[in-house]
């Protein structure tokens, strides 16, 4: 894929704000990230799905915290293999991008999956430097790249991409911006999937939970109906709507008993059970 050369922070950090989202991924540690990725090496900034085995909170004491960071890991690499199943058909020869790559695991299941080449794109150059160690370390540095880059303008050519997704990060961008760019990317047919959290505007504007998860990571969650008005614009037209709401709360719930609560676990849990925050899957093609 061709690109630019490397650009300057300044040229990829566009506002005041996209600088301090820069910084605070930058300096990130959270151990609910670390700890996790730690357990099999796919390194996510996401959360899960599914139900979970509610003996990871019996048996010996000692490895009861332990049973329970596995068992999130698990949830979230089954979030991961949610979004990849929705991709379509990728060959090894095909490019995808991963957008706002984080440490770069779901980019590192993809190539794993499907053999193809996988960009990933951050603002953050810390998880650039992790992420391309760790291609590196897997030997697949050749197929797997991190890249210092803005999501709303990357650098790509245009109708390189097979698939592209967001996992998760569409709420630190505008989403006429972010779509026209993935547009601008993706081949005739080809997929664009995002997994995230959304308000729902239907009951109304922002809840309160709502309001505490921007808060607490310097966010701007949109709402619902944003999603489909912006990708209409920019011709990308859903082929499949999922709506995970019921299906994540029980790692929320999960992750509320682990050694790695950061106190944000009952905002999310009272949104989801109020219904004024809604965790969807949106598929869509480029028309």
């Amino acid at each position: 894929m061709t690109t630019t050369t490397m650009p300057s922070s300044e040229k990829v950090l566009r506002t005041a704000y996209q600088e301090s989202v820069a910084a605070y991924w930058n300096a990130e540690k959270d151990p609910v990230n670390i700890r996790l990725g730690e357990v099999d090496g796919f390194f996510h900034h996401h959360y899960g799905v599914g139900d979970y085995d509610p003996s990871v909170l019996e048996g010996p004491e000692e490895t009861r915290d332990q049973r329970i960071i596995e068992e999130m890991h698990r949830l979230e690499t089954a979030q991961a293999n949610l979004l990849l199943d929705h991709l379509g058909p990728v060959g090894p020869e095909d490019r995808v991008m991963d957008t706002g790559s984080g440490r770069g695991g779901t980019s590192f299941m993809a190539n794993q999956r499907f053999g193809c080449h996988v960009d990933g794109v951050t603002i953050s150059e810390q998880q650039v430097a992790f992420a391309n160690a760790q291609a590196g370390e897997r030997g697949v540095s050749d197929r797997v790249r991190f890249h210092f880059r803005n999501m709303l303008d990357t650098g790509f050519e245009t109708g390189s991409l097979r698939a592209s997704w967001n996992n998760e990060s569409t709420m630190y961008v505008d989403l006429y911006e972010l779509f026209r760019e993935h547009a601008r990317l993706l081949e005739h047919g080809g997929r664009y999937v995002t997994i995230t959290g959304c308000y729902n505007d239907v009951t109304g504007g922002r809840s309160k939970a709502v309001s505490r998860i921007d808060e607490h990571y310097t966010c701007n969650i949109h709402p619902r109906s944003a999603y489909f008005k912006a990708m209409a614009a920019n011709d990308l037209v859903p082929v499949a709507v999922v709506d995970l709401t019921e299906q994540t709360i029980p790692y929320w719930e999960l992750r509320a008993k682990s050694p790695v609560a950061t106190g944000i676990e009952e905002p999310f849990l009272t949104a989801y059970r109020e219904q004024s925050f809604h965790y969807l899957l949106i598929a869509a093609d480029r028309v």
